[in-house]
């Protein structure tokens, strides 16, 4: 079904370009349907490209999609152009008294650093609050992710030895959940960290529930209150390039890392990356708009508490 963007929205083309329908907010107003109102914040440095990232993977959905991009009042991006920003991003202080069905929270290039030394650490806890008694359902990608585990529930990070940086095998360790409905037993996802979330911690937390880990990349999936609240230490939404254009950047910088592990076909970047990971991740975003989103929001967003 459709996705309502806004006018001129980057992604719109990149997206058609793909075969992939959306439509923007022209063509949606046409339409006499009650959209599920989703909202991003979009900490990523290179803001278009996660925009774009996200939107193919929620365009799969049982009804029409109202996006909405929130940005920081505290933090100014540096590396998306000004007037995309002004354009198609609205603060959260223009934003703090709407309901929405949906919000994620993307990751940030910030893991080596104490959560309480972020420039905009005090009105990203303020957002995460403000989740709780304004949204259906929050997904928390990656740093996001232990940013509000750290937030609600005290849960530490911990830094690596070296970048947790590839294509790594996931299972499932809980009851069937309707967030891995249609999952095989074994599943790949995408993980680019210099942190970490551990077990015994989450484990720790009656209200947490641990979904999902992997023998190498450790925690996956968590999840509190039913599914309001959904974190997950990997980036399922990256395309099949992101992991290889992230290893040449680094290299051209003359940055120590190694190679993505368990991506490029017989690992040679000369190959290209071998994708095994998206099928899953639309299934899972799909999942989430469903059962954790459309099947659960109040048809009136006011009563959601």
């Amino acid at each position: 079904m459709p996705l309502k963007l806004p006018d001129k929205l980057p992604a719109i083309e990149i997206l058609k370009g793909e075969n992939i329908f959306v439509m923007d907010t022209s063509r949606a107003t046409s339409q006499d349907i009650r959209p599920l109102r989703i909202v991003v914040l979009n900490l990523m440095p290179i803001k278009i490209t996660t925009e774009t990232d996200l939107i193919r993977l929620i365009s799969n959905t049982p009804l029409q999609i109202e996006l909405k991009l929130m940005k920081l009042h505290s933090h100014t991006s540096k590396n998306t152009p000004v007037e995309h920003m002004r354009v198609f991003y609205e603060t959260f202080d223009s934003m703090r008294d709407q309901k929405f069905d949906g919000f994620i929270v993307t990751g940030a290039p910030l893991e080596q650093m104490q959560f309480e030394e972020v420039s905009y650490w005090d009105e990203l806890q303020e957002i995460f609050d403000w989740a709780r008694t304004h949204v259906t359902s929050t997904l928390y990608i990656c740093w996001a992710a232990q940013a509000a585990m750290y937030h609600f529930y005290g849960v530490p990070k911990y830094p690596l030895s070296a970048k947790m940086f590839g294509i790594f095998k996931h299972k499932t360790i809980n009851e069937p959940l309707p967030i891995f409905r249609g999952f095989d037993d074994e599943f790949y996802a995408p993980h680019s960290r210099h942190s970490e979330v551990r077990k015994e911690d989450i484990l720790r937390h009656p209200e947490l529930k641990l979904l999902s880990e992997s023998d190498e990349a450790g925690v996956f999936m968590v999840s509190a209150r039913g599914g309001r609240e959904i974190f997950i230490t990997g980036h399922m939404e990256y395309s099949p390039n992101t992991l290889d254009d992230e290893y040449k950047r680094d290299l051209a910088k003359g940055l120590t890392i190694e190679k993505p592990k368990h991506y490029y076909r017989d690992d040679d970047p000369a190959k290209g990356p071998l994708d095994r990971w998206r099928a899953h991740a639309n299934l899972f975003y799909s999942n989430w708009l469903n059962y954790y989103v459309y099947q659960e929001t109040p048809y009136n967003l006011q009563e959601i508490s």
